[in-house]
């Protein structure tokens, strides 16, 4: 559909063209009449081509400024003044293949992911290498990966590496991996051939999960919201009824016809879709997924910004630190059943406990009758036995507290680490420390945004106080909120979006609702969850919180340029339909001064598609 109304725009401008130039000969070989139908055809059928999307605009409740071409062109053809109208119509056909270069410009980005993805792999077998399709990998199979090669899958390598990740960060030089480091798919091998190791099958590998973000993105995405369509009434109002008293003061037809050519701003009203697009991919370079200009708009206007913490301003890997339990249980059979459970679960704290018993050894079993309550616990049946696995508070409201119990909490209530409550048949068996670091770029990243103009920040988290004052420590965040419900996040947006535009970001499931309901939500998509970048309106496509200043600088300077289009365009028209009102200009005259105005302001849109970012928000 997109490349019909393309390849019908670009038609339009063939023939706006063809009929300008060909009337433009026909006048210089003394036939006016002939000169005329050629300026009347091209304007005609511009016409009826506007009159139908103004239609379709006016049935779906949207009031555009152009409607005023629309009477421009009307205008010219009751009046005898063809040839501004061909004008006019050439102004309107070039400014929608502008709008679709704009849109494609935007796009590139995104495709180009598409474009990347590998279709097969060459797996060992007991044979030798066979080439297989990439939806036949299995998590253990040995890939060969050739240089200049696409990794299909996440997994790690027993040798070091290195890797082109710029698809994913948008850092141009290649980064070195040390052995058994586990690397994303969709990354190029820019050194010699390896074997990898498949951590995850192709479904569920990073590169996949961004693929399937990139094609929600563009199946989804709304048309674009023009920013100077807010004012078309008032403006409309305006245009007509200084177009009215010209000629009745006049009682000459063409002022008016001259006020509303001049007023007519095809391209200006486009101009804004340019700025706003050319952010939206020039964030895509960078790794930031921006799926609609709303949420761009969104993150320009941002003041508070709200983190979560877990896998977001920490790394999400949490670490096993210490085993505490009955003198009645062993440290295998706490992990045991905290692993077995822990399997049913995204959440970044149970994958590191699987992982912390897969990686001692011990066998797992497959739990069964499974329920989660997102940002508390999981239940569910290890062994034939009940467990519940989670917060400590959570925990304790499912199972019964012994003398053990009691004693442990109270000597590690006021620790720091993350604490996991494990409890069987009903009785609270164990507690697990883990400890979580805060990610090595988040100081710096927080300070940049504050110099961006981000003036608030919050700490959201279902962790203890202490846990969360700790992650705070030494971080330019305002307030910490502890002991949150995904509803208290909720609640928590709400309240802060009542005082100044809001955003949120975070990466668990818990995370979803909170981050749907922010103006912006910001997802971590590179481990996150992917019912959080589902709610999301930005997804971070990279595991990094660098990429923020720079996202949210680009959205800035994008708007900054969006509003000066729409301010300084209608300020020239404006200025335009005066003098034509008073008779000192004609219709064909003021055709060309608007194309001018139009001109200027979409050169200064123009420059959204470029432009060097500050040096201190470079990595």
């Amino acid at each position: 559909m997109a490349l019909e109304k393309f390849a019908l725009n670009r038609a339009l401008v063939v023939f706006s063209l063809l009929t300008l130039f060909s009337g433009g000969a026909a006048y210089v070989q003394d036939y006016p009449e002939i000169a005329s139908y050629f300026w009347m055809t091209g304007t005609s059928l511009v016409f009826f081509r506007l009159s139908y999307l103004i239609l379709t605009h006016l049935h779906k409740g949207a009031v555009g400024l152009d409607i005023i071409a629309a009477l421009a062109m009307a205008g010219s053809l009751i009046l005898g003044e063809p040839l501004a109208g061909n004008v006019i119509a050439l102004m309107f056909a070039g400014g929608q293949v502008l709008e679709d270069y704009a849109q494609s410009r935007a796009r590139r980005e995104m495709t180009a992911l598409l474009a990347r993805s590998p279709r097969f792999a060459r797996r060992y077998s007991a044979t030798g290498l066979v080439e297989i399709a990439i939806e036949d990998i299995a998590p253990g199979d040995r890939l060969l990966i050739r240089p200049g090669e696409v990794l299909p899958v996440d997994g790690h390598a027993n040798v070091g590496i290195t890797l082109d990740e710029s698809v994913m960060s948008g850092e141009a030089v290649p980064v070195s991996h040390e052995p058994g480091r586990i690397v994303v798919s969709g990354v190029v091998n820019v050194g010699g051939a390896f074997d990898l190791i498949a951590e995850t099958d192709a479904a569920g590998s990073t590169y996949a999960a961004i693929i399937r973000l990139v094609e929600s993105a563009q199946a989804s995405q709304a048309p674009m919201a023009r920013l100077a369509d807010r004012y078309a009434v008032a403006f409309l109002v305006f245009t007509v009824t200084l177009a009215g008293v010209a000629w009745i003061f006049s009682g000459d037809p063409e002022r008016a016809l001259a006020v509303l050519v001049v007023a007519t701003p095809c391209p200006l009203i486009l101009a804004v879709p340019v700025a706003i697009v050319a952010g939206i991919s020039r964030c895509a370079k960078i790794g930031v997924l921006v799926k609609h200009g709303g949420a761009l708009e969104g993150l320009a206007q941002t003041k508070t910004l709200l983190f979560d913490k877990t896998g977001t301003l920490t790394a999400g890997r949490p670490t096993l630190h210490e085993l505490i339990h009955d003198d009645s249980w062993s440290d295998k059979e706490l992990l045991f059943y905290a692993g077995s459970l822990a399997q049913a679960s995204h959440h970044v704290v149970a994958k590191s406990l699987a992982d912390a018993a897969t990686n001692k050894k011990i066998a797992l079993e497959v739990p069964l009758s499974v329920e989660e309550v997102p940002g508390d616990g999981v239940i569910g049946r290890v062994n034939d036995r009940d467990v519940v696995l989670g917060s400590v508070s959570f925990v304790k409201g499912k199972s019964k507290n012994s003398d053990w119990s009691q004693e442990a909490l109270s000597k590690i209530e006021d620790q720091p680490g993350l604490i996991t409550a494990v409890a069987v048949n009903g009785t609270l068996v164990g507690l697990i420390m883990l400890s979580d670091e805060v990610r090595p770029e988040a100081n710096r990243t927080l300070h940049l945004l504050r110099k961006i103009g981000i003036r608030r920040m919050v700490l959201l988290t279902g962790d203890r106080q202490e846990v969360a004052n700790a992650v705070a420590q030494g971080l330019p965040i305002d307030t910490v909120i502890a002991h949150s419900t995904p509803q208290g996040k909720v609640q928590a947006v709400q309240d802060e979006e009542r005082l100044a535009a809001s955003a949120m970001v975070g990466d668990g499931v818990n995370d979803a609702p909170a981050l749907a309901a922010a103006r912006v939500g910001i997802a971590m998509g590179a481990r996150g969850a992917g019912a959080s970048s589902e709610a999301a309106d930005v997804v971070l496509l990279v595991d990094t919180l660098a990429r923020l200043p720079e996202a949210f600088f680009i959205a800035r300077r994008s708007f900054n340029i969006a509003w000066q289009s729409v301010f300084f365009g209608i300020g020239l028209s404006g200025v335009a339909m005066m003098v034509a009102a008073f008779g000192f200009l004609t219709p064909l005259s003021g055709a060309v001064v608007q194309e001018l105005i139009d001109i200027a302001v979409i050169l200064n849109a123009l420059r959204a598609l470029a432009g060097e970012l500050p040096a201190h928000l470079r990595s």
